[in-house]
């Protein structure tokens, strides 16, 4: 038994709370606002999406000519708020991202006024970075934000949490209450995931390990972003097999990375030591899901101030994140294209992609190695390779899950403390799990 379950008492589930209509209203009309938003796919104009991808688009097409300078003032601001609130000296990892914040906002200035070095004007550099990748975040999470408030903040959270605790912890490590979190992270965005995890944790209610387990295991890319990879590798015919298979795949490499070191050696104490652990409920479930639901519900800050709240950590997220991306993602990119820093890494693959008889196995390895840098690479190196190979490197893509050009810059931006040569640690055997486990169902199912 872990730490966290020997200090937490079972308790017999309360008594139900008298219901409140004005309590009940509240979780049902917000949560599905927010489950309707972030996971229930619709389609405007042929393409088929959640809401708030949807919402997303629409902010960057009516606003096309000004939010690369809304991106520009973000990260301008976001490089010189470290200098401000006087974080940047406070350990040597916030003085190197300081350092490099101020270099993401010098390229920022030159990609948005045209100017500067041949390498960063190429295309398949600084602007794939800012369009594809720095605008579409910048947009998103303060927009998602305002319905993260309404997602997590009146009950629903607590709900599932008690609902699905004895799959969670047993398979996972992770409290109940991380349910709604892992599944918005898988289809919503490792920013929007990333948000919630963070949020939660500073509300002390997951602790350091919890916490660094949903941001490295659960946080990928966007549904959205998986369509792209499936149509750039001719996979949109086989759209379900796929997203089913990847969403599997990911779950079952993060119930066997959280045995291994560095997760089942990292810390559980909380956010500055105070922590709200999660009742282990033994009867009675669905009454004290319901029961903790309108409790928090009853306690919810009105829905303006709520708003408010998350949509100012959504700047403030904001902030933190787009100038480590357009920074230390630069810096992956630009490894990729001019070096064979990939390829010699690639080595450490070639032995499972070889041993797994994927049909290109140096191929597939170097693809392998590649998503470290940014996710989209590896779809890009193997769009004439056989299906398996394709079906392969689609899955690893999602499934590996951290990458130099958004998510790590993501988690430091965080109060999640855990370290880059961790998470590098933590990239490798994921990498090396899919490969193990993805390629016989590609085999069997293709």
């Amino acid at each position: 038994m872990n730490q966290v379950e020997k200090d937490v008492t079972v308790k017999e589930p309360k008594h139900a709370q008298s219901l409140n209509i004005n309590n009940l209203l509240k979780f049902l009309l917000f949560s599905l606002i927010g489950i309707f938003t972030f996971f229930i796919p619709i389609t405007i104009n042929g393409v088929s999406s959640i809401p708030l991808d949807h919402i997303v688009t629409y902010v960057q097409t009516v606003f096309s000519g000004a939010v690369p300078y809304y991106a520009l003032i973000m990260i301008i601001f976001g490089a010189i708020y470290p200098f401000i609130n006087r974080t940047w000296n406070k350990d040597i990892v916030n003085i190197v991202l300081s350092v490099f914040k101020i270099f993401g906002a010098a390229v920022t200035v030159m990609l948005v006024f045209q100017f500067g070095p041949g390498w960063l004007l190429d295309p398949n550099i600084g602007p794939y970075l800012f369009e594809k990748l720095v605008i579409p975040v910048g947009v998103l999470v303060p927009i998602g934000a305002v319905f993260l408030a309404l997602l997590v903040g009146y009950g629903l959270l607590e709900f599932f949490g008690v609902l699905l605790q004895s799959v969670m912890r047993p398979i996972w490590k992770v409290p109940g209450r991380s349910a709604v979190d892992a599944v918005a992270s898988f289809i919503g965005s490792y920013s929007i995931g990333l948000l919630i995890t963070n949020r939660v944790f500073k509300e002390g209610k997951y602790t350091i390990k919890e916490a660094t387990i949903i941001a490295t295991g659960f946080s990928t890319v966007s549904v959205t972003f998986m369509i792209v990879i499936a149509n750039t590798l001719d996979l949109m015919g086989i759209w379900n097999m796929y997203f089913w298979v990847t969403l599997f795949v990911t779950f079952l490499v993060t119930a066997i990375t959280v045995r291994m070191w560095p997760l089942n050696k990292l810390s559980e104490e909380y956010y500055d030591g105070q922590g709200q652990p999660e009742e282990i409920i033994k009867k009675n479930r669905i009454k004290v899901a319901w029961s903790q639901a309108m409790e928090v519900a009853d306690h919810a800050p009105a829905i303006s101030k709520n708003i408010w709240m998350n949509f100012k950590d959504g700047l403030i997220m904001t902030m933190a994140i787009l100038p480590s991306i357009m920074s230390i993602g630069l810096l992956g990119l630009i490894l990729a294209e001019y070096t064979s820093v990939f390829d010699i890494l690639g080595y450490i693959f070639y032995p499972f992609t070889w041993i797994m008889q994927v049909p290109e196995p140096l191929l597939a390895a170097k693809a392998a190695a590649t998503e470290i840098a940014e996710m989209f690479l590896p779809a890009l190196l193997v769009t004439d390779a056989s299906l398996i190979t394709k079906f392969v490197i689609a899955t690893l893509s999602v499934s590996a899950i951290l990458f130099f050009s958004a998510l790590i810059p993501c988690i430091l931006s965080t109060e999640i403390p855990i370290s880059v040569p961790k998470l590098i640690v933590i990239w490798i055997e994921r990498t090396i799990l899919t490969i193990i486990i993805v390629t016989p169902i590609a085999y069997l199912l293709l």
